[in-house]
């Protein structure tokens, strides 16, 4: 089916893929975002006016920063890791999350730990299925916090010691971006620098086509989510907004082992999708709703019962409440390394926070009635 007009006016940014694979492979471990950071705060400061940095590592860029009334976009720029916990006499290395890390993907991964020397690079070791099955009973061990570990090639403490390695040691997965067929993208990390990603390319896309918003937009790429939306908090009280815009991934819940009926319905490649929950705002879900819409974007519907587990409900709880809402890409395989979305949604996403800011105004009514 050829496109129509509207179709081709809203599909015609293309996404600067090459600064997502460079930030993609970028390590940025919870409370260890720096040179992510860095590296996204580079790519956004020729199409804003000015940022900020908190005492923690949250970037802010914005746009129009004199304006009274700001609106924020907001994703999370921390990836699940690992803490080096305990060192044996043998030299293997025990862990902790840092994160919601999941331990069943543990076994037989390649891994960076950051040293102050730099990257010693180690395995998640497990035994081979012959012993295993012997040494158990005949039953099989399940990967667990207390029982994986690392092997850096070093065979005693004091080896490991001079690499570099002591207890604190951050940990991360070597694996990397890759493109599969359809468009779909590969990698660990995308929850949620995926969402760093596409807030950024929104702030391109209003300074490229020379877009006038009349308010200040504060484009905020927030540390420490994965362990409690704590940048997501401090942001939330410095800037004060009016108004925030969340983007985070979201379970594509059409792959095997997952309860529809519990999870909802949620496909990657069918469009972002738009939340219902107590703690999103309802003008601004139906503004957003009524935009795609507008737009002919397609989008899908979620509901939560509780909170959304994003920095939704940071910004909404903040100060004296700040209408709030989300907007979620459908990812499948979260917290793993094999993480994977589309291309297509990525775009779509994009589209939908951009025209989206184009309609709100600083005399909006958001009062709940």
């Amino acid at each position: 089916m050829a496109k129509s007009k509207k179709d081709k006016k809203n599909h015609g940014f293309e996404p600067a893929w090459d600064f997502l694979k460079k930030y993609i492979d970028n390590p940025s471990p919870t409370g260890f975002e720096k040179e992510g950071q860095k590296l996204w705060l580079d790519y956004v400061k020729p199409f804003v006016d000015d940022y900020i940095i908190d005492p923690y590592g949250s970037v802010s860029a914005i746009i129009h920063p004199d304006a009274a009334f700001k609106v924020v976009i907001e994703a999370h720029a921390d990836e699940i890791s690992w803490f080096v916990n305990y060192i044996t006499p043998e030299g293997l290395i025990y862990v902790i999350r840092n994160g919601g890390s999941d331990q069943q993907i543990a076994p037989s991964k390649r891994v960076h730990i950051h040293t102050e020397k730099g990257i010693v690079k180690a395995v998640f070791g497990w035994p081979a299925i012959h012993t295993r099955i012997r040494n158990t009973d005949n039953k099989e061990p399940q990967p667990k916090v207390d029982n994986i570990f690392l092997d850096c090639g070093a065979r005693s403490k004091k080896e490991v010691e001079e690499l570099g390695i002591h207890v604190g040691c951050v940990v991360t997965f070597e694996d990397s971006y890759d493109e599969l067929a359809y468009g779909q993208i590969v990698g660990r990390a995308l929850d949620n620098r995926v969402g760093g990603f596409m807030i950024a390319e929104v702030a391109r896309r209003i300074a490229e086509h020379k877009k006038q918003i009349p308010f200040g937009l504060y484009v905020v790429n927030a540390v420490q989510e994965e362990v409690g939306l704590r940048g997501a908090e401090m942001m939330a009280r410095r800037i004060k907004p009016h108004a925030a815009i969340i983007t985070d991934v979201t379970h594509d819940t059409t792959t095997p082992m997952i309860n529809k009926n519990m999870e909802g319905e949620i496909q990657s490649g069918k469009g972002p999708v738009i939340t219902y929950g107590p703690a999103v705002h309802h003008t601004l879900r139906e503004l957003i709703i009524h935009t795609a819409q507008k737009e002919d974007i397609p989008y899908q519907l979620a509901a939560v019962s509780r909170s959304t587990g994003t920095d939704t409900d940071a910004f909404a709880y903040a100060n004296d409440g700040t209408p709030s809402a989300l907007i979620s890409l459908p990812l499948r395989y979260m917290h793993t390394t094999v993480e994977m979305v589309s291309k297509k949604d990525i775009e779509h996403t994009i589209q939908l926070i951009y025209h989206t800011l184009l309609q709100i105004k600083p005399d909006m009514n958001f009062h709940y009635f």
